[in-house]
Protein backbone atom coordinates (compact mmCIF):
# COMPACT_ATOMS: atom_id res chain seq x y z
CA UNK A 1 0.00 0.00 0.00
CA UNK A 2 1.15 3.53 -0.79
CA UNK A 3 2.20 5.98 1.90
CA UNK A 4 0.73 9.42 1.25
CA UNK A 5 1.66 12.82 2.73
CA UNK A 6 0.50 16.34 1.86
CA UNK A 7 2.42 19.58 2.12
CA UNK A 8 1.86 23.18 1.05
CA UNK A 9 4.55 24.37 -1.35
CA UNK A 10 3.07 27.81 -2.02
CA UNK A 11 -0.10 29.73 -1.23
CA UNK A 12 -2.01 27.98 -4.01
CA UNK A 13 0.04 24.78 -4.42
CA UNK A 14 -0.33 21.50 -2.55
CA UNK A 15 2.06 18.60 -3.09
CA UNK A 16 0.77 15.09 -2.55
CA UNK A 17 3.65 12.63 -2.15
CA UNK A 18 3.11 8.90 -2.52
CA UNK A 19 5.62 6.11 -1.96
CA UNK A 20 4.55 3.31 -4.25
CA UNK A 21 5.53 0.13 -6.03
CA UNK A 22 5.40 -0.39 -9.78
CA UNK A 23 1.82 -0.73 -11.00
CA UNK A 24 0.32 0.66 -7.81
CA UNK A 25 -2.67 2.98 -8.11
CA UNK A 26 -3.70 6.15 -6.32
CA UNK A 27 -7.41 6.95 -6.50
CA UNK A 28 -9.16 10.27 -5.87
CA UNK A 29 -12.79 11.25 -5.55
CA UNK A 30 -12.90 14.68 -7.20
CA UNK A 31 -16.06 16.59 -6.31
CA UNK A 32 -17.48 20.08 -6.59
CA UNK A 33 -20.76 21.87 -5.93
CA UNK A 34 -22.14 19.59 -3.24
CA UNK A 35 -24.42 22.38 -1.92
CA UNK A 36 -25.06 19.88 0.86
CA UNK A 37 -27.16 22.22 3.03
CA UNK A 38 -29.64 22.92 0.22
CA UNK A 39 -33.07 21.29 0.22
CA UNK A 40 -32.35 20.47 -3.44
CA UNK A 41 -29.11 18.56 -2.78
CA UNK A 42 -28.90 14.82 -3.50
CA UNK A 43 -27.37 13.98 -0.14
CA UNK A 44 -27.89 10.24 -0.59
CA UNK A 45 -25.73 10.19 -3.74
CA UNK A 46 -23.10 12.36 -2.08
CA UNK A 47 -22.87 10.10 0.97
CA UNK A 48 -22.69 6.99 -1.23
CA UNK A 49 -19.68 8.40 -3.03
CA UNK A 50 -17.96 9.45 0.19
CA UNK A 51 -18.44 6.00 1.70
CA UNK A 52 -17.11 4.35 -1.45
CA UNK A 53 -14.03 6.57 -1.24
CA UNK A 54 -13.37 5.47 2.34
CA UNK A 55 -14.05 1.81 1.64
CA UNK A 56 -11.87 1.75 -1.50
CA UNK A 57 -8.99 3.70 0.04
CA UNK A 58 -9.45 6.72 -2.23
CA UNK A 59 -8.63 10.29 -1.25
CA UNK A 60 -11.10 13.17 -1.48
CA UNK A 61 -10.57 16.52 -3.23
CA UNK A 62 -13.32 19.16 -3.06
CA UNK A 63 -13.28 22.11 -5.45
CA UNK A 64 -15.80 24.48 -3.89
CA UNK A 65 -19.45 25.20 -3.18
CA UNK A 66 -19.56 22.46 -0.59
CA UNK A 67 -21.96 24.91 1.08
CA UNK A 68 -25.05 26.34 -0.58
CA UNK A 69 -25.35 29.05 2.12
CA UNK A 70 -28.05 31.05 0.30
CA UNK A 71 -30.44 31.59 3.21
CA UNK A 72 -28.46 34.26 5.08
CA UNK A 73 -30.07 37.53 6.11
CA UNK A 74 -28.45 39.66 3.40
CA UNK A 75 -28.48 37.13 0.57
CA UNK A 76 -30.72 38.25 -2.33
CA UNK A 77 -31.15 34.58 -3.33
CA UNK A 78 -32.77 33.51 -0.06
CA UNK A 79 -36.23 31.97 -0.17
CA UNK A 80 -39.34 33.67 1.23
CA UNK A 81 -40.01 31.08 3.93
CA UNK A 82 -38.57 28.12 5.84
CA UNK A 83 -39.32 25.56 3.14
CA UNK A 84 -36.02 26.57 1.53
CA UNK A 85 -34.14 25.92 4.78
CA UNK A 86 -33.40 22.45 6.14
CA UNK A 87 -34.77 21.91 9.69
CA UNK A 88 -31.32 21.56 11.26
CA UNK A 89 -30.70 25.25 10.51
CA UNK A 90 -33.93 26.63 11.97
CA UNK A 91 -32.50 27.23 15.45
CA UNK A 92 -29.44 29.26 16.36
CA UNK A 93 -27.18 31.46 14.26
CA UNK A 94 -27.43 30.40 10.62
CA UNK A 95 -23.76 30.64 9.61
CA UNK A 96 -22.56 28.98 12.83
CA UNK A 97 -25.02 26.15 12.30
CA UNK A 98 -23.80 25.69 8.72
CA UNK A 99 -20.29 24.96 9.99
CA UNK A 100 -21.37 22.85 12.98
CA UNK A 101 -23.70 20.63 10.93
CA UNK A 102 -21.12 20.24 8.13
CA UNK A 103 -18.40 19.27 10.61
CA UNK A 104 -20.63 16.56 12.06
CA UNK A 105 -21.63 15.33 8.60
CA UNK A 106 -18.11 15.11 7.15
CA UNK A 107 -16.13 14.05 10.24
CA UNK A 108 -16.41 10.31 9.40
CA UNK A 109 -14.62 10.98 6.09
CA UNK A 110 -11.89 13.33 7.34
CA UNK A 111 -9.24 10.57 7.28
CA UNK A 112 -9.44 10.47 3.48
CA UNK A 113 -9.97 14.17 2.79
CA UNK A 114 -6.94 16.04 1.44
CA UNK A 115 -8.35 19.40 0.33
CA UNK A 116 -11.40 21.65 0.57
CA UNK A 117 -11.37 24.83 -1.50
CA UNK A 118 -13.94 27.65 -1.59
CA UNK A 119 -16.34 28.30 -4.43
CA UNK A 120 -18.40 31.34 -5.31
CA UNK A 121 -21.05 30.49 -2.70
CA UNK A 122 -18.46 30.57 0.07
CA UNK A 123 -16.81 33.74 -1.24
CA UNK A 124 -20.23 35.41 -1.54
CA UNK A 125 -20.85 34.78 2.16
CA UNK A 126 -17.37 36.05 2.95
CA UNK A 127 -18.05 39.35 1.19
CA UNK A 128 -21.35 39.91 3.02
CA UNK A 129 -20.49 38.59 6.46
CA UNK A 130 -16.66 38.58 6.68
CA UNK A 131 -16.56 34.86 7.47
CA UNK A 132 -14.63 32.07 5.72
CA UNK A 133 -16.91 29.03 5.85
CA UNK A 134 -14.32 26.78 4.21
CA UNK A 135 -11.57 27.71 6.66
CA UNK A 136 -13.90 27.31 9.64
CA UNK A 137 -14.98 23.86 8.46
CA UNK A 138 -11.39 22.73 7.88
CA UNK A 139 -10.44 23.92 11.38
CA UNK A 140 -13.44 22.15 12.91
CA UNK A 141 -12.61 18.86 11.17
CA UNK A 142 -8.99 19.11 12.26
CA UNK A 143 -10.13 19.65 15.85
CA UNK A 144 -12.33 16.55 15.63
CA UNK A 145 -9.61 14.50 13.91
CA UNK A 146 -6.07 15.87 14.46
CA UNK A 147 -4.63 13.11 12.25
CA UNK A 148 -6.39 14.31 9.10
CA UNK A 149 -4.22 15.56 6.22
CA UNK A 150 -6.93 18.05 5.21
CA UNK A 151 -5.83 21.44 3.85
CA UNK A 152 -7.83 24.51 2.89
CA UNK A 153 -7.34 25.11 -0.80
CA UNK A 154 -7.73 28.32 -2.80
CA UNK A 155 -10.37 29.27 -5.36
CA UNK A 156 -7.89 28.18 -8.01
CA UNK A 157 -4.58 26.42 -7.61
CA UNK A 158 -2.41 23.38 -8.16
CA UNK A 159 -2.21 19.86 -6.78
CA UNK A 160 1.10 18.24 -7.66
CA UNK A 161 1.04 14.46 -7.22
CA UNK A 162 4.59 13.07 -6.90
CA UNK A 163 5.17 9.34 -7.02
CA UNK A 164 8.35 7.98 -5.41
CA UNK A 165 9.41 4.37 -5.81
CA UNK A 166 9.64 2.93 -2.31
CA UNK A 167 13.07 1.36 -3.01
CA UNK A 168 14.60 3.73 -5.57
CA UNK A 169 14.22 7.48 -4.98
CA UNK A 170 15.49 8.27 -8.50
CA UNK A 171 12.49 6.57 -10.10
CA UNK A 172 9.94 9.30 -9.46
CA UNK A 173 7.08 10.65 -11.55
CA UNK A 174 4.85 13.73 -11.39
CA UNK A 175 1.23 14.39 -12.33
CA UNK A 176 0.08 18.03 -12.25
CA UNK A 177 -3.53 19.02 -11.58
CA UNK A 178 -4.75 22.58 -12.01
CA UNK A 179 -8.11 23.32 -10.44
CA UNK A 180 -10.42 26.31 -10.65
CA UNK A 181 -13.84 26.34 -9.04
CA UNK A 182 -15.24 27.85 -12.23
CA UNK A 183 -16.64 31.02 -13.72
CA UNK A 184 -19.29 32.12 -16.19
CA UNK A 185 -22.63 30.51 -16.87
CA UNK A 186 -21.41 27.49 -18.83
CA UNK A 187 -23.43 28.34 -21.93
CA UNK A 188 -26.67 26.52 -22.87
CA UNK A 189 -25.02 24.94 -25.92
CA UNK A 190 -21.29 24.73 -25.23
CA UNK A 191 -21.62 23.78 -21.51
CA UNK A 192 -18.37 25.71 -20.98
CA UNK A 193 -16.30 23.42 -23.20
CA UNK A 194 -15.00 26.45 -25.10
CA UNK A 195 -13.02 27.39 -21.98
CA UNK A 196 -10.69 24.43 -22.58
CA UNK A 197 -9.11 26.23 -25.56
CA UNK A 198 -8.37 29.30 -23.45
CA UNK A 199 -7.16 27.47 -20.37
CA UNK A 200 -4.96 25.12 -22.37
CA UNK A 201 -3.00 28.12 -23.65
CA UNK A 202 -2.08 29.54 -20.26
CA UNK A 203 -1.76 26.22 -18.42
CA UNK A 204 0.91 24.39 -20.46
CA UNK A 205 2.24 22.51 -17.40
CA UNK A 206 -1.08 20.93 -16.37
CA UNK A 207 -1.78 17.26 -17.11
CA UNK A 208 -5.34 17.65 -15.82
CA UNK A 209 -7.52 20.77 -15.57
CA UNK A 210 -10.54 20.45 -13.26
CA UNK A 211 -13.44 22.81 -12.64
CA UNK A 212 -17.05 22.84 -11.49
CA UNK A 213 -19.49 25.73 -10.93
CA UNK A 214 -21.82 25.29 -13.93
CA UNK A 215 -23.14 21.88 -12.78
CA UNK A 216 -22.22 20.27 -16.09
CA UNK A 217 -20.35 17.01 -16.59
CA UNK A 218 -17.88 16.30 -19.38
CA UNK A 219 -14.35 15.15 -20.08
CA UNK A 220 -12.34 16.70 -22.90
CA UNK A 221 -8.89 15.27 -23.79
CA UNK A 222 -6.63 17.54 -25.86
CA UNK A 223 -3.65 16.03 -27.72
CA UNK A 224 -0.48 18.11 -27.78
CA UNK A 225 2.76 17.95 -29.77
CA UNK A 226 5.92 18.55 -27.71
CA UNK A 227 9.61 18.71 -28.48
CA UNK A 228 12.43 17.98 -26.05
CA UNK A 229 15.69 19.92 -25.64
CA UNK A 230 17.35 17.03 -27.49
CA UNK A 231 15.09 17.52 -30.51
CA UNK A 232 12.81 14.55 -29.93
CA UNK A 233 9.19 15.12 -30.93
CA UNK A 234 6.54 13.45 -28.81
CA UNK A 235 2.84 13.67 -28.08
CA UNK A 236 1.09 14.02 -24.76
CA UNK A 237 -2.40 14.83 -23.57
CA UNK A 238 -3.99 17.43 -21.36
CA UNK A 239 -7.41 16.41 -20.04
CA UNK A 240 -10.10 18.89 -19.01
CA UNK A 241 -12.85 17.76 -16.65
CA UNK A 242 -16.03 19.52 -15.56
CA UNK A 243 -17.70 18.15 -12.42
CA UNK A 244 -21.50 18.27 -12.12
CA UNK A 245 -22.11 18.34 -8.35
CA UNK A 246 -25.07 17.18 -6.29
CA UNK A 247 -27.68 19.93 -6.55
CA UNK A 248 -30.72 19.63 -8.80
CA UNK A 249 -33.93 21.59 -8.44
CA UNK A 250 -35.60 21.18 -11.83
CA UNK A 251 -38.06 18.50 -10.70
CA UNK A 252 -39.04 20.53 -7.64
CA UNK A 253 -40.55 23.22 -9.87
CA UNK A 254 -39.07 26.04 -7.81
CA UNK A 255 -35.66 27.46 -7.00
CA UNK A 256 -33.00 29.99 -7.97
CA UNK A 257 -31.91 28.08 -11.09
CA UNK A 258 -35.44 27.69 -12.41
CA UNK A 259 -36.14 31.39 -11.96
CA UNK A 260 -33.14 32.02 -14.23
CA UNK A 261 -34.44 29.59 -16.86
CA UNK A 262 -31.76 26.96 -16.26
CA UNK A 263 -32.31 23.46 -17.74
CA UNK A 264 -31.94 20.15 -15.85
CA UNK A 265 -28.36 19.36 -14.92
CA UNK A 266 -26.56 16.05 -14.35
CA UNK A 267 -25.50 15.07 -10.85
CA UNK A 268 -22.39 13.27 -9.70
CA UNK A 269 -18.64 13.47 -9.18
CA UNK A 270 -15.50 12.05 -10.81
CA UNK A 271 -13.03 9.30 -9.95
CA UNK A 272 -9.41 9.96 -10.91
CA UNK A 273 -7.13 6.91 -10.92
CA UNK A 274 -3.38 7.41 -11.29
CA UNK A 275 -1.09 4.42 -11.75
CA UNK A 276 2.69 4.45 -11.46
CA UNK A 277 4.93 2.47 -13.82
CA UNK A 278 8.64 2.45 -14.38
CA UNK A 279 10.92 0.59 -16.74
CA UNK A 280 13.24 2.31 -19.18
CA UNK A 281 11.39 5.46 -18.17
CA UNK A 282 8.84 6.36 -15.50
CA UNK A 283 5.30 7.07 -16.61
CA UNK A 284 2.05 8.00 -14.85
CA UNK A 285 -1.15 6.70 -16.42
CA UNK A 286 -4.45 8.41 -15.63
CA UNK A 287 -8.07 7.35 -15.95
CA UNK A 288 -11.24 9.39 -15.43
CA UNK A 289 -14.52 7.66 -14.49
CA UNK A 290 -17.86 9.21 -13.71
CA UNK A 291 -19.21 8.76 -10.20
CA UNK A 292 -22.95 8.71 -10.81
Amino acid sequence: MSTVTVERADASVLIVRAKVQTGEELRFLMRSDAHHDSTHADRAMEERHLREAVESGAYILDFGDLFDAMQGKFDPRRGPDRKDLRPEYWDGHYLDRLVDVAAERYAPFADRWLMMSPGNHETSVGKRHEIDLTDRLVRSLKALNPATMLHRGTYAGWIIVRFHHERDAKKSGTFRIYYHHGYGGGGPVTRGVIQTARMGLYLPDADLVVSGHTHDHWTMPIARARVTDQGKVREDRQTHVRIAGYKGEFLDGEGWALERGMPPKPRGAVWLTLSYHHGLRTRIESRIDEAA
